[in-house]
């Protein structure tokens, strides 16, 4: 965080061109103020070379279509949590609620989960057992509180004392291969490492998936010789982050199972906790209460329900009927119209049309050729911002809000990783279908005059200024707000490639997870067994006998249950990619089959230290099959 004098006479010229606006919306009026310096984010350095003038129009522009739907407007009621409350919710969304409350159980269930985490999300963790342990006392609750101390004492404990198995040793192998990289440190628990001081970035700059982002930010203070970038806010000078290549496959968010996504959830909640901890941040939750909403229609209806009555018309859709009809009117006018997204329709006629798609979208009677393309701009952020509940959600909105905070671009960037694994499937998906088609249009620019900063411009009020939640500021906080989320805005757009990546150090804690509770279970079935005096020299000979498979060193056998040839031997090479694996049996399909092509069906990872997990075609085999080597291997469909 530095300190330093904003352009608040820009801001002014600005003001008393527009009128006073503030995010509650209550006054137009034009008045003076002091011009106190006071404390800006990096991220808002980005943006002094550039007008504000897009998004102050754009405020007004929202002012001025509120006040033609007032009547149909809801507030949402945050809820301010007691004390420790909020520590409790967040050991609940963590997975944790075990170690706590009515529900505290025998802390080995939890510390399988433990023992995968880093020190500094162990310390995230540690930090909120203990607030929720004090709360309960004063509040002379009897339950249980274990110091979570103990049980990585535990966990330390049993760690040096269990053997290896195959796959955990696995691992811990792939993750040794990266030890002594720059900007990288070690994952494990208790071990320090201290990296060099950060570069000047590239014009390209691999960002670093393999390392906890907490344990990177803890390393470069410890070692306090980063070097903060101070970036301009066009692409020219902007670092320019890429997805480094791993020869063991990127996992996007929707590779996963459920189960194993569940746990990737839990891990991102501790991660972002741990990095914002270890800079400095404050990072809280709000807990919306639970209003009255429409159960139908269009506007101002829950995602969740405007999905349910969705896919009762079309089975499978994720992305909200209206949203998708908008976007392709949009498109349908052409991406080259100058002013795209930043001139706005008419509000009555934006207020007509509103009323009108409410009676007939789903009757198909609504006659599309009379919506102007800016009217259905207009409409879009009118959806975006009439959500219930925000986009963002009203749970990690404020974080969010705080990624303006972080010293640096790449910080920023690992915390909206986070934040976006973090959110609702219905709000991810349809923030995805958003950035996309913002992409489109930014592609358009020499044409329709939209910069991916112009667009950031427009739209950051439309998702980070949520109305409905009745969030009031002073004017000088609203100017950091300002700069802030159209600098994250942009960060949203220009990286939604990476952003939909799952962390390699997650997927890998993940594995771990999985591998330990397979030897748990593996323990009680042993145990089982002993009890009905089965033969147990027979268990272990089948059990041994499944996982070697009849397969040769150095080949896996590929299933393909609904392709004509069902199964594949295919030896394993150091350049065999699954894009090969999956052209070998496309190519001997025929018939119906034949037409199937290249994204219909992937090569899945099934079993071992792992549920589930679709390839990118780039996945070395070999490689993968030395991190899994117990997996099985499948080529099907996506599921719906």
């Amino acid at each position: 965080m530095v300190t330093v004098v904003t352009e608040l006479a820009q801001c002014f010229h600005l003001r008393r061109r527009y009128g006073q606006y503030t995010m509650n919306q209550e006054s137009t009026t034009t008045r003076v103020m002091e011009k106190p310096p006071f404390d800006r984010s990096i991220s808002q350095d980005s943006l002094d070379e550039l007008s504000m003038e897009d998004y102050w129009i754009e405020l007004e522009n929202i002012k001025k279509s509120s006040e033609n739907r007032q009547e149909d407007q809801e507030v949402v009621v945050v809820k301010e949590p007691d004390e420790g409350e909020l520590e409790e919710e967040w050991l609940k969304e963590a997975g944790l609620s075990n170690l706590f409350g009515e529900s505290a159980g025998d802390p080995q269930e939890s510390m399988v989960f433990l023992s995968t985490l880093t020190r500094t999300q162990a310390a995230a963790v540690q930090k909120r057992v203990e607030t929720v342990s004090q709360t309960l006392r004063k509040k002379n609750k009897q339950y249980q509180i274990p110091d979570v101390r103990d049980i990585f004492a535990q966990q330390r404990e049993s760690k040096e004392t269990a053997p290896d198995d195959t796959e955990s040793q696995s691992l811990r192998t792939n993750e040794n291969k990266y030890q002594g990289r720059d900007d990288q440190t070690s994952n494990l628990v208790g071990e320090e490492k201290l990296i060099p001081p950060e570069e000047t970035p590239a014009p390209e700059t691999d960002i670093n998936l393999e390392v906890s982002f907490a344990e990177q930010a803890l390393n470069q203070k410890e070692s306090s010789k980063e070097k903060i970038q101070k970036s301009k806010g066009d692409d020219a000078t902007l670092p320019s982050f890429r997805l480094p290549k791993d020869k063991t496959g990127t996992t996007r968010i929707g590779d996963l199972a459920p189960q194993d996504m569940k746990k990737v959830c839990h891990l991102a909640l501790i991660e972002l906790t741990a990095l914002y901890d270890v800079l400095g941040i404050e990072l809280k939750q709000q807990k919306a209460v639970k209003i009255k909403t429409r159960d139908s229609g269009l506007f101002c209806i829950p995602l969740t329900v405007l999905l349910e009555q969705d896919q009762r018309k079309v089975l499978g859709t994720r992305i909200p009927l209206i949203f998708q009809k908008l976007i392709s009117r949009i498109e349908e006018g052409g991406l080259e119209t100058e002013g795209l997204l930043r001139i706005p329709g008419a509000a009555i006629r934006i207020k007509n049309l509103c009323q009108e798609l409410e009676a007939k979208f789903y009757e198909g009677t609504f006659n599309w050729e009379s919506v102007k393309q800016h009217d259905a701009a207009s409409l879009l952020k009118l959806f975006i911002r009439e959500l219930p509940q925000p986009l963002l959600s009203v749970e990690y909105l404020k974080a969010f809000q705080a990624v303006q905070n972080l010293p640096t671009k790449k910080q920023q960037l690992q915390a909206l990783n986070l934040l976006v694994i973090l959110l609702p499937d219905a709000n991810r998906d349809t923030l995805k279908a958003l950035l996309e088609f913002l992409q489109r249009v930014i592609d358009n620019k020499e044409k329709n005059k939209m910069t991916v900063m112009n667009v950031a411009m427009v739209m950051a009020p439309n998702l980070f200024m949520c109305h409905a939640l009745g969030l009031k500021s002073s004017e000088q906080r609203e100017f950091v707000m300002a700069a802030g989320t159209a600098n994250t805005m942009h960060l949203l757009i220009k990286y939604q490639k990476l952003l939909w990546t799952i962390p390699k150090f997650i997927v890998n804690q993940v594995r771990k997870q999985n591998t330990e509770n397979h030897k748990k279970d593996k323990r009680a079935m042993k145990k089982l067994l002993k009890k009905m005096a089965y033969d147990r020299e027979k268990y272990e000979k089948q059990d041994k006998s499944t996982n070697d498979a009849d397969v040769p060193q150095g080949v896996i056998r590929v299933q393909a249950p609904h392709l004509s040839k069902v199964s594949m031997a295919i030896q394993l090479t150091e350049e065999l990619k699954a894009s090969d694996v999956l052209a070998r049996f496309l190519s001997q399909e025929s018939g119906v089959a034949q037409t199937l092509k290249k994204g219909e069906v992937f090569l899945y990872e099934i079993g071992g230290n792992i549920g589930e997990r679709c390839l990118d075609d780039d996945t070395y085999m070999k490689d993968l099959y030395q991190l899994n080597p117990n997996a099985e291997w499948v080529i099907k469909s996506k599921p719906l």
